[in-house]
C-alpha cells in the first residue's frame, strides 16, 4: 500500500502540473504544464435503441466539440464518451463509438491541427445487490467492453460499483460505520481485484489506464445532502465519505493506473497529492449535470478541467456539446494566462478562497486540507479499513478546528457523533470486519464471498 506523498508540502499543489504527466497515443501530454478541457457529451434519451442511432447521436456530439474548438482556437482537447448500459452490454457498440470518435480526432487533427485525445469510459453494469460482482455475465460483458475499446481509446476508466450494496442501506441511516464498511472495505476489495485485469487490458492494446471514482458512494453523500436545509444527509457526513473514498480510489493507481482520473471523483484533489499523477475535475462548468458547492475550488488544482457530462442537445449558441466546449476552452484559457503570466498562485488562491468555506466539501478539497486527509492515508497504511478511518478521522478533525467554518447545530451536533462513533470501532481490519459481517450480513443482496470474504 502508498506509504509516501508524492507532494511534500500542499504549496506544491496547482492547476495544470503534476510529478508525474502522460503522453497519450498522438502525443498529448497531460498535466505537463498546461490544463486542458475535457469535454463529455451524453446521448438523448431512445437514441441507444439501435447501435445505428446511438452511433449517429456520439458522432454528430463528438464533432461539433472537434469543430467548436477548432472554430474559436482551443488548441487541444480531451473528448470523453461515457457508456449508457448499451455501450458495454454490446461491446460491440462501445467499440464502434470508440473507433469513429478517434477516427474523428485524427482527422481534425491532421487537417485542423488541432490536438486531441479521447478518454472511453466503460459502464459498470455490475449490481452488487442482484449478483455477483466477480462471476456473472455482465462482469464478463465489461471486461469485454475493455478490450473492445482499448483498440482505439487513449484512456480507459470506469466508475465502479463495488459496495454499493451496504453503501445504500448505510447512508439512508446515516451510518459511518456502514460507510466506512462499503467504501473502504468492499469498494476496495473490489477495485483490488477489478482493476489488474483493467491495466493489463490496456497494456494489451496500448492504451492508457487512467482511473475510477468512488461516484456510486461519495458523489451520491454529496447529492443528497445538497442544500443546506437538507437534513437528510448532513454535508458533514458527505464530506466523510468523501474523505473514506479516497481509500477505495487510491486503489487503482496502486493497481497500475497511470491518471489521468475520472473527473467525477471530487476525491481526486486528494488522490493527485498523493500519487503525483494528472487529475481532470469538474466544477462551475459541470452544472450542466448537477449542483456541488465546489463550483471553483476543484479547479486550483486539476489537470483537466471537464463538464461531467451534458444531455445532447440544441441551444441558441449552437448544440450543448459545442457550447460547453467553448465554456471549459475559455475557462481552461484563463487558467493557461495565468501560469504563462507567472501568476497561477494568485490565481489559485482566488479559485480556493471563493469556495473555501462554502460548504465542508469544498473545505476539505482546498488543497492544503487535501493534502493533509492524504497524508493520513500513506500514514496508515496497514490496511484499507485503517486508512479510511484515519482519513475521516482527520477530515473530521479539520472541519471541527477552523472557527470560520460554520455549522448548523444538527451538522456540528452529527459530526461530533460520527467522530466518537468512528474512535470507538475496532483497531484492525480483521476486527471490523467481523463486526460488520455481523452488523451487515443480512442486507439484501450482500455477497461477502464476491469481495472475498
Amino acid at each position: 500500500m502508498t506509504d509516501s506523498m508524492a507532494y511534500d508540502s500542499p504549496n506544491e499543489l496547482i492547476f495544470g502540473s503534476s510529478k508525474r504527466p502522460v503522453v497519450t497515443r498522438r502525443g498529448l501530454v497531460i498535466g505537463g504544464g498546461a490544463v486542458l478541457p475535457e469535454v463529455v457529451p451524453h446521448p438523448r434519451p431512445d437514441s441507444e435503441k439501435t447501435g445505428r442511432t446511438l452511433l449517429r447521436e456520439f458522432e454528430r456530439a463528438n464533432s461539433d466539440v472537434l469543430e467548436r474548438c477548432v472554430s474559436i482556437g482551443i488548441p487541444a482537447v480531451v473528448l470523453e464518451n461515457e457508456h449508457v448500459f448499451q455501450m458495454t452490454d454490446n461491446p460491440k457498440w462501445g467499440m464502434d463509438v470508440a473507433a469513429l470518435a478517434t477516427r474523428q480526432i485524427g482527422e481534425c487533427e491532421e487537417q485542423y491541427g488541432l490536438r486531441a485525445a479521447y478518454r472511453s469510459t466503460i459502464a459498470d453494469i455490475r449490481k452488487p445487490d442482484m449478483m455477483d460482482l466477480r462471476d456473472s455475465e455482465r462482469t464478463r460483458k465489461v471486461l469485454e467492453a475493455f478490450e473492445a475499446c482499448a483498440r482505439h481509446a487513449d484512456i480507459v476508466s470506469i466508475e465502479s460499483m463495488g459496495g454499493k450494496e451496504v453503501f445504500d442501506y448505510s447512508i439512508i441511516r446515516n451510518d459511518i460505520t456502514g460507510l466506512l464498511f462499503s467504501q473502504a472495505v468492499l469498494g476496495g476489495r473490489d477495485m483490488a481485484w477489478l482493476w489488474p485485469q483493467i491495466v493489463a487490458i490496456a497494456a494489451r492494446h496500448g492504451a492508457i489506464p487512467g482511473g475510477d471514482t468512488n461516484c456510486a458512494q461519495a458523489n451520491t453523500a454529496m447529492f443528497m445532502a445538497a442544500g443546506f436545509t437538507s437534513k437528510d444527509v448532513p454535508h458533514t457526513l458527505a464530506a466523510l465519505c468523501r474523505a473514506i473514498g479516497v481509500s477505495r480510489s487510491l486503489v487503482a493507481y496502486e493497481c497500475g493506473a497511470v491518471g489521468p482520473g475520472k473527473d467525477c471523483g471530487y476525491e481526486n484533489p486528494i488522490l493527485k497529492a498523493i500519487t503525483g499523477l494528472p487529475m481532470s475535475m469538474e466544477g462551475k462548468s459541470c452544472a450542466c449535470a448537477h449542483s456541488s458547492l465546489c463550483g471553483n475550488v476543484m479547479a486550483a488544482t486539476c489537470d483537466l478541467w471537464a463538464n461531467e457530462a451534458v444531455e445532447y442537445h440544441h441551444m441558441f449558441g449552437g448544440s450543448t456539446a459545442a457550447v460547453f466546449a467553448e465554456i471549459l476552452g475559455y475557462d481552461v484559457a484563463a487558467m493557461n494566462a495565468a501560469i504563462a503570466l507567472g501568476y497561477q498562485k494568485e490565481y489559485q488562491a482566488c479559485l480556493i478562497n471563493s469556495d473555501r468555506y462554502r460548504s465542508p466539501h469544498g473545505f476539505i478539497l482546498c488543497p492544503d486540507n487535501a493534502w493533509a486527509i492524504g497524508k493520513a492515508v500513506v500514514d496508515h497504511n496497514e490496511s484499507y479499513y485503517v486508512r479510511a478511518k484515519a482519513a475521516a478521522t482527520v477530515c473530521g478533525e479539520l472541519m471541527l478546528g477552523d472557527p470560520q467554518l460554520r455549522f448548523t447545530s444538527f451538522e456540528k451536533e452529527s459530526l461530533l457523533g460520527y467522530m466518537a462513533e468512528m474512535e470507538a470501532l475496532p483497531a484492525t481490519e480483521a476486527d471490523f470486519i467481523d463486526l460488520c459481517l455481523k452488523r451487515y450480513g443480512k442486507v439484501k443482496g450482500f455477497r461477502p464471498a464476491a469481495y472475498g470474504l
